[in-house]
């Protein structure tokens, strides 16, 4: 008689989010013992659990925020190991799971398939290892061609070696929309006016935040603009890349817009740079909120105005399959559209020419919802045991649940529960808020599946 396997694996037992939401955990949680030991700072001191705890969440959910100065504190094992962490975590745990299976040539099981569908957001499971592939092989070019552009800047200014560390370390930490540095200034405001630093990073936070499907998409498109012709590319592209595309460009446009006009005569900020710096530095704050974490001018010195704009761009974030946090541009566009196609009249979402499934819609909202929520909470709390203005609490927890990185210069002020706070707001920022929800409950579908009798009720 053949005898049953009663081995069971972790897909068997956790469902994929779940699986993802561990594989973060336990990833955090070797950074965290990593950082702690004595090896890893300049000084040859042990880093307290908390502390650690603070800076490998950060790294992992790729944030930003940082609690000392990263090039004073760590030294370069300390360095490395953070720049590890914020590589895991902007290309997923999932993707560095498949790359090490393709390291080692073990197969890809189906499981492992439905993991990445789950990690990506994709609606199939066709092709999605060749896509892996693609993605990995692209995030090497896109960061390596960082890198060696960085360098032009970096290698005169501090030398050979620190010149190509802080050239990698900044094309890694910029793609993964960390926000995080070990040049040992204040960010990037050394560089306000500098267009090289300014361009190079702006595109290394675009590309990482649109999303993966997109670059492939549009790769495919302008390959073929010879028979299509080039004005007509756009329309050439699947819906999701042409609402990514047409939202990023647009928050970009309105974020520049309205940081410019306010912060025009801030001397604090831009008032007295010349007027091509004030564009270059309004649009680097626009484009760094879409949740890079990178800063030009300061942040506390900007007005309430400017920082509540700064906050709701920071909430939307980048686009879906890529390494920015946020609800995500497509959430937001979802919504917009159901809201226009209620004004209108319509029946359906229509977005160029287009019915969106009500269940996307739905699916938005929830998003939506779950994390406006979310962030209400974690304001209350964090406002109950972290003494500060509100306007800089609310930076803070958006910042930090949006996995941005931008502070009003209160991360080094926090105590122990600010700190617990803004851990939990960072590592529900990365795997998403409606994610933890889903991994939360209990595993197994409803089976009281009733129709109900429909009663309308009074909106508005």
């Amino acid at each position: 008689m053949e005898k049953k396997n009663t081995k069971k694996s972790i897909g068997d037992i956790f469902t994929g989010t779940q699986v993802i939401a561990l594989g973060f955990l336990a990833v955090i949680a070797v950074g965290t013992v990593l950082l702690m030991l004595p090896c890893m700072t300049r000084s040859g001191e042990w880093t307290s659990f908390v502390d650690a705890l603070f800076m490998s969440t950060t790294s992992v959910c790729v944030t930003g925020l940082s609690l000392v100065n990263i090039y004073e504190y760590w030294n370069i094992f300390g360095q490395i190991v953070i720049l590890l962490l914020i590589q895991i975590g902007g290309i997923g745990v999932v993707a560095m799971t498949i790359l090490l299976l393709m390291i080692f040539k073990k197969k890809v099981t189906l499981k492992e398939r439905m993991l990445i569908q789950e990690s990506y957001s994709a609606n199939s499971m066709s092709g999605l290892v060749k896509l892996t592939r693609k993605i990995l092989i692209g995030i090497g070019v896109v960061e390596l061609t960082g890198a060696v552009l960085y360098a032009i800047q970096f290698i005169p200014e501090f030398g050979f070696l620190r010149g190509v560390w802080i050239s990698l370390f900044m094309s890694v930490s910029a793609f993964c929309n960390a926000g995080m540095e070990v040049i040992g200034g204040d960010s990037l405001a050394a560089y306000v006016s500098n267009p090289l630093v300014n361009g190079v990073t702006m595109g290394l936070i675009v590309v990482g935040g649109i999303g993966f499907f997109v670059w492939w998409d549009v790769i495919h498109v302008v390959r073929r603009w010879r028979k299509t012709g080039i004005k007509n590319c756009f329309w050439k592209l699947k819906l999701h890349s042409k609402i990514v595309l047409t939202m990023t460009a647009g928050l970009i446009a309105a974020g520049t817009l309205l940081v410019f006009l306010l912060e025009y005569n801030n001397p604090d900020t831009i008032g007295l740079l010349s007027l091509p710096e004030k564009i270059l530095a309004s649009l680097f704050q626009s484009v760094t909120t879409r949740t890079a974490g990178f800063a030009t001018v300061s942040q506390p010195a900007l007005n309430e105005t400017t920082a509540l704009i700064s906050s709701v761009l920071m909430f939307i974030g980048g686009s879906p399959a890529g390494t920015a946090g946020g609800v995500k541009t497509m959430t937001i566009a979802m919504i917009m559209a159901c809201t226009m196609s209620i004004v209108r009249g319509d029946k359906e979402t229509v977005v160029y020419r287009r019915t969106i499934p009500k269940e996307t819609v739905k699916k938005s909202l929830a998003v939506f919802t779950i994390s406006f929520t979310a962030l209400i909470i974690m304001i209350i709390l964090f406002s109950i045991v972290q003494p500060a203005p509100l306007v800089d609490q609310l930076y803070e927890v958006v910042s930090a649940l949006a996995t941005v990185g931008l502070s009003r210069n209160l991360t080094g002020t926090l105590n122990l529960f600010g700190k617990l706070i803004i851990i939990l707001c960072m590592y529900i920022g990365r795997i998403g808020p409606i994610s933890l929800v889903i991994a939360l409950r209990m595993r197994g579908k409803r089976t009281d599946r009733l129709n109900y009798a429909e009663e309308d009720v009074i909106v508005g």
